[in-house]
């Protein structure tokens, strides 16, 4: 007989979990909403490196992990940057939150299912393919950017340092990702316009 399990009633609070709580927003950001524009540009990341590199990643398995990539925030809530990195003992610290949150997670789930997803928690400690990581992490930085754009254009001058800020980490980053620096060149200078810009009319 199959028991109850609380695992997606917990997964779907995500839009319950506000991100950027240090700055005025504009238009707030919950990490359901930051975890689809993950998944989708960690797809498109691996995608251009298929094509274009000759690569041979796993673009459908790049947007899971980008789904589940904050999960753990469901219960630890969103730290802000500032706080998270303050100094070692802050990172350490985090991390051990983070770990709990995720066995919390995992206990939620029907024993049978429990590897499936202790993979997507905990990619890196799983043998996940190290590329397709820092490819997960470069569009988590870029949908952080994407949010310091939509701001700035809507007037908000609250995020124009964490813009200036995350735009250098992504350049850095970009320098041996190929696939960043692709979509950066070609994709990023879109965003900010307006629908009718974007669609010809």
């Amino acid at each position: 007989m199959l028991r109850e399990s609380n695992f997606f009633a917990i997964v779907f609070r995500m839009r319950y979990i506000e991100r950027w709580a240090l700055m005025r927003n504009t238009q707030p950001e919950n990490i359901a909403e930051h975890s689809l524009g993950v998944a989708m540009i960690a797809h498109a990341l691996c995608e251009i490196g298929n094509v274009r590199y000759g690569r041979q990643l796993d673009a459908d398995r790049a947007a899971v992990l980008g789904l589940y990539h904050d999960a753990p925030e469901i219960i630890t809530g969103d730290l802000p940057t500032p706080v998270k990195y303050y100094s070692g003992r802050t990172q350490h610290a985090y991390a051990e939150v983070e770990d709990s949150a995720i066995d919390q997670l995992l206990a939620s789930l029907p024993q049978d299912l429990r590897p499936t997803y202790q993979r997507l928690l905990r990619p890196a400690e799983e043998g996940e393919d190290p590329y397709v990581l820092r490819l997960v992490k470069a569009a988590d930085k870029l949908s952080a950017l994407l949010k310091c754009i939509e701001e700035d254009g809507s007037g908000n001058a609250d995020f124009r340092s964490a813009e200036k800020t995350t735009r250098a980490s992504l350049e850095t980053m970009a320098q041996d990702l190929p696939e960043l620096r692709d979509f950066m060149a070609e994709f990023l200078p879109a965003y900010g316009s307006t629908l009718d810009e974007l669609v010809g009319r």
